[in-house]
This record gives C-alpha cells, sequence and structure tokens, in this order.
C-alpha cells in the first residue's frame, strides 16, 4: 500500500452529523452560539490527523446555491429539510478552521462536494496515492476501487469502519462498485430526493441487477418481466434513467489535484488559538495546542505551551443509555389472576401508556401478539395473548374497563394504529389522549417523530432495535409472534416506558409554547374521528377496475400499434434508449439538448411535450405512457388493496407528516387519484357506496386558501369581492387588465387565475411568464398590477416576514406554529426559502386546521343527530360520505353547516359545495 495518504473530507456531510448528535443538548458558548457542529467536525479532524497519519489532507464543500443537477431535475433534493441556521453559522467557523490547520478547502461552483471528491480521488489515484473519503453518506461507494476506500468516522462509540471494494460488495450484494449507482437509481433516495422505479427497493433491486447489469441493460429487456413490475419498469424507465444520472457522482469536475497543496504542514497556532478563543472552546484548545489552564480566567487558556495533552476521547457523540445499562423491572402477566391485579392496578392511575405487538403494519389486518402497559419510569408490564382470536378477545376482557375509562389519559405513539389494532379485538379505547408522535410533530412539524429518534435525541437512550427480533426486511423475516417471549417482553414494555417519558418531556414544552390547546382540542380529537373512519374504509368496486383494466389494455395496445406505424418498426417503448433513437435518429426530429452521459437521448415528459408539435408519434408515446402508469400504478394496484376481512380498502391517514398540518393518506394514496385527465378521473368511479341503500356525499371548500388569504391579509379588495360572491378570478382579471368585470375575456380570467394561485407561492416573473406563455416583461407588468389592486395582501406579506425574522415562526389562526430557523440566515437561498414558508405556512396551515375542525365537529353532529351515514374519506380540501339514502337531506345541511363554521367569526365567507352520486366522481 502506498505510503502517500489522501484523505478527502466531506465538509457538509461531518458538520450535519456533528449538529444532529448534539441535537437535544445543544453545546452553546456564552454568546449565544451553537458550537455542537463546529466541536464535532473538529473532533473529528483531530482524531483522523492524530490516529491516521495522513500525508495529505483536504476539504471539500457544497457551493452555495442550486447544482447542475437543477438544471435537468428542479427537484432534486427537495424533501430535504431547510438549512439549521446553527449550521450556517457554523459553516464559516469550519472553513476557518480548516484553513488554520493549513488544509486546503475546495468550493467548485454548481458542483456538490461529493462530485469533488470524486474527481480529485481519481486523479489522486494516478499518482500513487491511496484515498480516503471521509464521509458517512453511503453513494461515494461507488467510487471505490483499489486504492480509493471510503472512511465512515466513528458513531456511538462503534469506531471506524474502513470500506474497500469487498466491504462495498458484499454491504450492497453486487458484483461491481459501479452497480451502487444502479442500485440507486432503481430504488430512488427519498433523502435526495431521487425518485427511482417505484414498487422496486434494495432488495428487489440487486435481484434485478444480477439477471441484467445496469438500468440500462433491464430497460432494453423489459420484454422478460411479467405483470406489474413490467407495467411499473416500462411506465418509470424515464425516471430510472434519471435517477441514475442523479445519483452518479461526478468525476469531471473542472478541478485539479495538486499534491503540493495538500500536503500536511504545520497548522497556525495563533490563528487557531485566536478561532478557539472566540468560540470558547477550552478543552480542544488544550487537546490541540497545548494550552494549559493556569487560572479561572479565560485569558489563560491560551498561554504557549510546546507538549500537547492526549485527547481523552475522540467520540464527539453524548454517551447514550440502554436497556443493558439501565435497572428495569418489565414483567410477564402470562396468567387471569395477573391480568385482573393488572388491570386493577391501570383503573387507579391517572394516566397509562400502552403500545400493542403486532404481526404486521396494517392495523386492520394484523393479528395481536400482546400489549405493553407503563405508568413509572423504567417499569411496565407485557400481556401475550393468544393467537386464536376469540380466545384473544376473551382474556382482554378484563382490560375494558380501564382501556375505556373516561378519566384516565391513555399515552401512545402513534395511537391510531393501536386503537385501530384493539377495535377489531373489541376493545373500545377512551378517555383522553396523549400521542408522543403528534405532540413532537406540533413541537417541530419538520423533524422526524419516530420512537427510536425521539428517545435518543430526547432522553439520550438508544432503543433495541426491532430488527434484532426479527431480523431485516425480507423474505426471511419472522413475525413478532415467533420472538422468544423473554426477548419480546423487554422489548415491548420498553417501547411503552420510554413512550411514558417522552409525554413527562412533551407536555411541559406544549404548554411553553402555547400549543397544548392545539394538541387537546385539535389533534387528539381527531386521532378517535380518523381511527374510526379508516375503521369504516370506502366500498371499491372490483368488477369496474377489473373491465377498466381490459380497457385501458386495448387502449395501450391502440397506441402502440400507431407508434409503430409511424416509426415503421416495432421497438420497446418502454426503453428510452430504443425511443430515442427512433424519435431522433431515425425519424431526425430536431434535439436541441445534450445527450445523458452513457450517450443516450433524454425523453422524459418535459422534453417530449415541448418536442410534440415536430410529430404526432410524440403524442401517442407520452399517451402510452400516460395509460401504462394509470394501469400499473392505480386500476391494477387499488385490488389489491382490498381487505380481505371487510371487503373494502381501509386507507391510512397521516397527521403527523406535513409540515403545514395537512394531513395524508397511504395505500391508497388518495392525495394522488389523477383528476387532470379524462382517464384518470375514471379511477373515482371505483369507489361507490357500501350497499343499493346508501349513495356518496361529497362536501368540497371552494377555494379555500383565496379566501384565507383574503382573511388573513385582510384585503378590501378581495375581501369585497367574496362578500359580494362575485368569481374571485373575474374580478381579480377586471383589476389587474383595468376592465369591468363584465368585460372580462375568458383569456383573462384563466390568466388571473393562474397569478391568483401562483404569486402567494412564491412566483416570480420567469416562473409566470413559462406558466401563461408570455414574455417575463409581461409577466411582471402582470405581477405589479396584481399588488396594485391587492396592495393588503402585499403589506400582508412584507408584515409577515418581517414578524417571522423578529419571533422565529409564523402561526395559524388558531395557533399552530411553526419555526423557521432560517428565516435571518446570510444564505439568500435559505433565507428566501424561508420567506416563502413565513408567507404559505398561515395560509395553508390555517386550511388544514379548518378541515380538521370541521371533521371533529361532523362526527359529534352526526353522533348527536343519531345518524347512522359515515365519514370515509378525506382528501385535500373534500370529505366524502357513505349516507344512507333515508338521511341524506338530514346530512347535506349538517355537513355544510359545520364546514363552514368550523372557525367562526371570520369576515370571509365560507362556502361549501355538496354533491351526490352513485360514485366518486359521481359525487364530486
Amino acid at each position: 500500500m502506498s505510503e502517500k495518504k489522501l484523505f478527502l473530507l466531506d465538509g457538509h456531510a461531518l458538520v450535519y452529523r456533528a449538529h444532529y448528535a448534539f441535537i437535544t443538548r445543544p453545546l452553546i458558548n456564552s454568546k449565544g452560539v451553537n458550537t455542537s457542529a463546529i466541536t464535532g467536525y473538529v473532533r473529528t479532524l483531530w482524531d483522523l490527523i492524530r490516529n491516521q497519519k495522513p500525508t495529505h489532507l483536504a476539504l471539500a464543500l457544497d457551493p452555495s446555491g442550486p447544482t447542475f443537477r437543477h438544471d435537468y431535475f428542479p427537484e432534486y433534493k427537495a424533501n430535504r429539510d431547510e438549512q439549521p441556521e446553527d449550521i450556517s453559522i457554523a459553516l464559516p467557523y469550519v472553513k476557518a478552521i480548516t484553513e488554520a490547520f493549513n488544509i486546503p478547502v475546495v468550493v467548485v461552483p454548481t458542483y456538490e462536494a461529493d462530485d469533488v471528491i470524486g474527481t480529485l480521488a481519481k486523479q489522486a489515484e494516478k499518482e500513487g496515492f491511496t484515498v480516503y473519503m471521509v464521509t458517512p453518506d453511503k453513494d461515494y461507494a461507488q467510487l471505490v476501487s483499489e486504492n480509493i476506500y471510503m472512511y465512515k468516522p466513528s458513531r456511538q462509540g462503534n469506531g471506524v469502519e474502513i470500506l474497500g471494494i469487498n466491504e462495498v460488495l458484499e454491504k450492497w450484494d453486487i458484483s461491481s462498485p459501479d452497480q451502487v449507482i444502479d442500485v440507486l437509481g432503481l430504488q430512488g433516495d427519498s433523502v435526495d430526493n431521487i425518485p427511482g422505479i417505484p414498487g422496486i427497493g434494495a432488495k428487489t433491486a440487486v435481484k434485478l441487477l444480477k439477471q441484467f447489469g445496469s438500468v440500462e441493460g433491464l430497460l432494453d429487456n423489459t420484454d422478460q418481466l411479467k405483470g406489474k413490475q413490467k407495467e411499473k419498469v416500462e411506465a418509470f424507465a424515464d425516471q430510472g434513467l434519471l435517477s441514475k444520472r442523479l445519483a452518479t457522482i461526478n468525476i469531471e469536475v473542472p478541478v485539479k489535484f495538486d499534491a503540493n497543496a495538500y500536503k500536511i504542514e504545520e497548522f497556525n497556532r495563533e490563528k487557531l488559538s485566536e478561532l478557539f478563543k472566540e468560540l470558547e472552546f477550552r478543552s480542544i484548545a488544550r487537546d490541540i495546542l497545548g494550552e494549559e489552564t493556569a487560572s479561572g480566567e479565560q485569558g489563560s487558556l491560551f498561554a504557549k505551551s510546546s507538549t500537547p495533552v492526549q485527547e481523552k476521547s475522540s467520540n464527539y457523540e453524548i454517551s447514550k443509555k440502554d436497556l443493558s445499562s439501565v435497572e428495569t423491572s418489565y414483567e410477564l402477566v402470562d396468567t387471569p389472576e395477573k391480568r385482573i391485579e393488572l388491570a386493577q392496578q391501570l383503573l387507579k392511575q391517572a394516566f397509562f401508556c400502552f403500545d400493542t405487538e403486532t404481526t404486521g403494519l396494517d392495523s386492520h389486518q394484523v393479528e395481536l401478539v400482546g400489549i405493553a402497559f407503563s405508568w413509572e419510569t423504567s417499569k411496565g408490564y407485557y400481556v401475550p395473548v393468544s393467537e386464536d382470536m376469540e380466545a384473544a378477545k376473551a382474556e382482554l376482557q378484563v382490560f375494558h374497563k380501564a382501556m375505556k375509562a373516561p378519566h384516565i389519559t391513555k399515552v401512545g405513539q402513534n395511537l391510531k394504529y393501536d386503537i385501530n389494532v384493539l377495535r377489531w379485538y373489541d376493545v373500545e379505547v377512551g378517555g383522553e389522549y396523549f400521542d408522543t408522535m403528534i405532540a413532537h410533530y406540533l413541537l417541530e412539524p419538520d423533524l422526524r417523530h419516530k420512537l427510536d429518534y425521539l428517545s435518543e435525541s430526547y432522553l439520550s437512550y438508544k432503543m433495541v432495535p426491532i430488527e434484532k427480533l426479527i431480523g431485516k426486511k425480507g423474505p426471511k423475516q419472522k413475525t413478532m409472534r415467533s420472538v422468544e417471549l423473554e426477548e419480546l417482553v423487554d422489548y415491548a414494555v420498553e417501547d411503552a416506558d420510554i413512550t411514558m417519558q417522552l409525554r413527562d418531556t412533551f407536555s411541559p414544552q406544549l404548554e411553553d409554547n402555547q400549543l397544548a390547546g392545539l394538541f387537546r382540542d385539535v389533534e387528539m380529537p381527531l386521532v378517535d374521528v380518523l381511527s374510526r373512519m379508516e375503521y369504516q374504509g370506502v366500498m371499491v368496486d372490483r368488477d369496474f377496475l377489473e373491465n377498466y383494466s381490459v380497457k385501458l389494455e386495448g387502449e395501450i395496445l391502440s397506441v402502440r400499434e400507431k407508434i409503430y406505424e409511424q416509426a415503421g418498426e416495432e421497438f420497446n417503448i418502454g426503453s428510452p434508449r430504443q425511443v430515442g433513437e427512433i424519435l431522433f435518429d431515425k425519424l431526425e426530429i430536431p434535439y436541441r439538448w445534450r445527450k445523458t452521459k452513457t450517450g443516450q437521448y433524454s425523453t422524459d415528459v418535459d422534453k417530449l411535450t415541448e418536442l410534440s408539435v415536430h410529430h404526432k408519434i410524440i403524442e401517442d408515446i407520452l399517451e402510452y405512457r400516460m395509460y401504462s402508469k394509470l394501469k400499473s400504478t392505480y386500476v391494477d394496484a387499488l385490488p389489491q388493496m382490498i381487505n380481505p376481512r371487510t371487503g373494502r380498502i381501509h386507507s391510512s391517514f397521516n397527521q403527523a407528516r406535513a409540515a403545514t398540518g395537512r394531513l395524508s393518506s397511504e395505500n391508497p394514496n388518495l392525495q394522488n387519484i389523477p383528476i387532470k385527465n379524462a382517464a384518470g378521473r375514471e379511477v373515482r368511479k371505483a369507489f361507490v357506496p357500501r350497499d343499493e341503500d346508501h349513495i356518496l356525499v361529497a362536501a368540497d371548500y371552494s377555494q379555500i386558501e383565496l379566501r384565507l388569504i383574503a382573511e388573513i391579509s385582510k384585503d378590501e379588495a378581495m375581501l369585497e369581492a367574496f362578500i359580494k360572491g362575485q368569481d374571485i378570478h373575474k374580478a381579480t382579471a377586471a383589476g389587474v387588465y383595468g376592465v369591468s368585470i363584465d368585460e372580462v375575456t375568458s383569456e383573462q380570467r384563466r390568466n388571473a387565475k393562474t397569478v391568483n394561485f401562483s404569486i402567494i407561492y412564491g412566483a416570480g416573473s420567469t416562473n409566470l411568464s413559462r406558466q401563461l406563455g408570455i414574455s417575463r416583461a409581461d409577466a411582471k407588468e402582470l405581477i405589479d398590477n396584481y399588488f396594485k389592486t391587492y396592495s393588503g395582501l402585499k403589506n400582508y406579506m412584507d408584515d409577515i416576514v418581517e414578524t417571522a425574522r423578529d419571533k422565529g415562526y409564523v402561526e395559524t389562526l388558531i395557533g399552530r406554529r411553526r419555526t423557521l430557523r432560517d428565516i435571518n440566515s446570510r444564505n439568500s437561498l435559505a433565507r428566501s426559502n424561508a420567506e416563502r414558508m413565513a408567507i404559505n405556512t398561515p395560509i395553508q396551515g390555517t386550511a388544514a386546521d379548518m378541515i380538521k375542525i370541521a371533521m371533529i365537529n361532523v362526527d359529534k353532529a352526526l353522533t348527536a343527530a343519531g345518524l347512522s351515514s359515515k365519514m370515509i374519506l378525506q382528501v385535500h380540501d373534500e370529505l366524502v360520505f357513505d349516507v344512507l339514502r333515508t338521511e341524506l337531506d338530514d346530512l347535506i345541511p349538517l355537513v355544510e353547516r359545520e364546514m363552514s363554521t368550523a372557525i367562526p367569526n371570520l369576515k370571509v365567507p365560507i362556502l361549501v359545495e355538496a354533491g351526490v352520486g352513485e360514485n366518486w366522481l359521481e359525487a364530486h
């Protein structure tokens, strides 16, 4: 192995890692600066220098602003949280400290640090260096070669991990490091918002690569695939290639490795001393510079010394407790006598936590394995139940009174899941709720809310991972039913114990942040409403979907024949490479973009849509893709989601997902059912009433966000238009174009509608010109006239940003809060994103609050009126009901009343439109 050792540090990755290691106990100096990220980075760097003895070193940082990947995929990394202000403050110090170590800092505009490191690593390898890429980022595995290694710093005391070719091949189960890119291209990467191909996870990706070698190889041989996999791979072929392109680290960055510049030199003691003093790094200064404390005075910390003091520890993370280091009393309750005794104890508590252990994740199909209870720290009980459902119901009878007791608060993490499971076992849960997942969601809507994350972040406690009990995901994974009882007791009760401790942590924080009312009066009652709604489910017409699938297959075959006829030959329409060759080589349709890195034409939707005016074949290819995606993603998928117990689909509604407060859904994702084209809208016909005695009602808020903009901004012109019942888009067009409302043309109304829904969400003249197909100058004039018409709206936008700068957060009308850590950032991009959120969140969040309150009030009103009709779906601003026909005349006015008055005393009128139909499309 070469004596020339080059270490290349991924600065942002290391800084983020250090920052979040101290997320619940940040290191704040006397000036109020959070130094966690800087401390962690310096510790890692010093540990590396001392123990690895590099001959050459460099730090790579990401540039500010978008990268070259955003040029062809603007949504790249769109899912990432905004950069915390504390990190924005830390980065200049990290750069300055690195430079004081006389280590070069490399930043190349529009290229990410991994691209820079990849380029330098390959260049240095050719010059005889052994290269170590210092990063926790898995994507670097694609760069590993005979002389290039991944160096993953110590985490949680596990020690340094160095990955070479063999380790990468074993870890990823691939035959070449290059295939890391193909795995990422197929499975995607949610962190970087790389979409991948739906339905393909890590194991499937590896399996396909073993058969076809690469993404391109797969797409050229889709005829060897079968069923849904074939349909999805062909429908999302472009997306797979785009994902591979996004995941590929560029090793041709315009940067040159200079061995002399990267050589380790004596560091600048004076500069380091100055920086450490400013940051108040006493122990770090002592460890690195050998500066001893002669007295309690700060100045004495930086006296010259020639003898460095041995560093005590290079692990900067807080040592965490776990089950082996904490004394616990977790008891097994496995006899009728013990169950009776536990039930009596539960009835004496003001609150207790419970957590179910089940055989899977779908709360409407799983089997209950047992229940854990806890109400004291480090104490708890586990009750296993019989595999036979009727026997299990009998065993749980003794707990009914305690579980239903109205005077006892029930604590849980994602309580809705546990309530749903118990509902199938005839156990009703009542009283007030405290859901720790939702509590944290209100406190930190932009962060993660899983129990293990909360435990480590707030309690410095590392929980037993579920994989330790049942293994990793895959065909060999066990279920909780097969876990040894002794292990299961510890695992299950630990969940309840930790959740109870988190309740004690979050409860005062909700009070301190004025969120307790929102939590108690809206989010917790909604848990019950959603649970009942999910339990009801919705009937789906399987025969309709099967027939529609056949119809779509006919459309696909018909369009395919048209494509073949125009192309003059048959080819794989699911292969972007073959599509590109037909369109641009054979038919010579003009192509003005660069080819992909593999020398292929790009045939994504945006490019083909732009080129569709040149040849009818392109329209047909887009139509083919639309039909294929619709068939595989919805029409053929929905029947598979029908619950065999009930014959209905039970979508899961998520309260703690969208930072604005919006509900989302999954299995199926109702928000994504297409409605913009006729073929997509047909899918809604499949959602039908439960029987002939029922009918569907869909009640929808009309232009709710625009109405709330008027309410919150108090713009007089906008309010007046709504109060008078005018068409808001016509009223806007009249003001913008300076004509009377009766003279507004359809084109002017259409443009005004686009402006109404765009400007409030940050669209500028460039974006608007693209949407409307007009010049930037005309778009700018349109925006200027818009704000002249609605000057109150412009004042609101300016004022709310200033309020956010002052407070650090914004609120909805009922007090939902969103912290904006970057609102005063020195990073212009981060700051402008925070400003957009400051403007949008009160509007979107209030709309979310309104429909949540409406759901609670409608649910109460249905019960009070003695109606048997059920609320079954919530999508965007719409509620859907399965209504007994004889109750129709009572239900519609009840729903309209409760929805329109969810937030009382508004100046702007809230309009609710209700429709009736034999299916969802007809009702909508």
